[in-house]
């Protein structure tokens, strides 16, 4: 089957959600957070599409764009192979760094274009990392910035003289925005081990080679099934799935 076509919103507006393939970390360092700013800067102005808020965590990234000529999947994908290929020189690494492609959800009403800003902002309260305004790599600061790439003009003429910046960020109907899937069943992993490894229990990995045995565990942590579930599922330790 095919990729489904993704659903755009007829104002453009659209909540973006990439991850780090298998949970990994993308950003280790303030550098690795620097880098993917500017080359969000520099593709958003390239394929016109307005940036309204980011928010950089260590294993993904939430935007909320204005895409009205649909540029972007473009815009993701020269930041993708850009952000990647930098990753992997700096860390020595191979292959993919992104799950699959990027998830996204139209936005079709103001209501939950504000309740989407309020939720993107408030990922690392959420993740109780810090407070909003102390977090250094999302867009709430920019609110306040006349020279940002991040447009918050659409926000500042909705809240008019209402409310102050502050007081909107602290209202609380942030929670029901796009997610990732909820972890996978454990009847869907052992479809995924059966089918892409070609063998009836995830236990077999234990008579393989290391070298066989690190492949198949990166390949199904590329499926999406978690670390812990892995370690379930053939009774191989956590550790070892992390390193592989």
């Amino acid at each position: 089957m095919g990729r489904t076509a993704r659903k755009y919103s007829i104002s453009g507006y659209m909540h973006v959600i990439e991850r780090g393939i298998g949970k990994q970390l993308i950003f280790e360092d303030e550098q690795d957070y620097r880098y993917y700013l500017l080359l969000l800067r520099k593709y958003s102005k390239e394929a016109a599409v307005s940036v309204c808020a980011y928010c950089l965590m260590d294993n993904h990234v939430h935007l909320l764009v204005c895409d009205k000529n649909r540029q972007l999947s473009i815009m993701m994908k020269k930041i993708g192979v850009c952000y990647t290929h930098y990753f992997n020189t700096k860390y020595e690494r191979t292959g993919h760094l992104f799950q699959d492609r990027f998830l996204s959800e139209p936005i079709d009403s103001l209501g939950y274009l504000l309740t989407a800003y309020r939720y993107i902002l408030n990922n690392p309260v959420k993740a109780k990392i810090c407070r909003v305004s102390e977090y250094p790599w999302s867009s709430y600061g920019e609110f306040y910035n006349a020279n940002s790439f991040v447009d918050t003009s659409w926000l500042k003429e909705t809240l008019g003289e209402q409310y102050p910046y502050e007081k909107f960020m602290e209202l609380s109907d942030y929670d029901n925005c796009l997610e990732f899937e909820k972890d996978k069943s454990d009847q869907f992993a052992r479809q995924i081990i059966k089918r892409f490894l070609h063998i009836d229990s995830g236990t077999m990995l234990q008579t393989y080679s290391k070298p066989k045995r690190d492949e198949a565990l990166r390949m199904l942590k590329a499926k999406g099934l978690s670390t812990r579930q892995i370690a379930r599922l053939t009774g191989i330790g956590r550790g070892i799935v992390q390193r592989a």
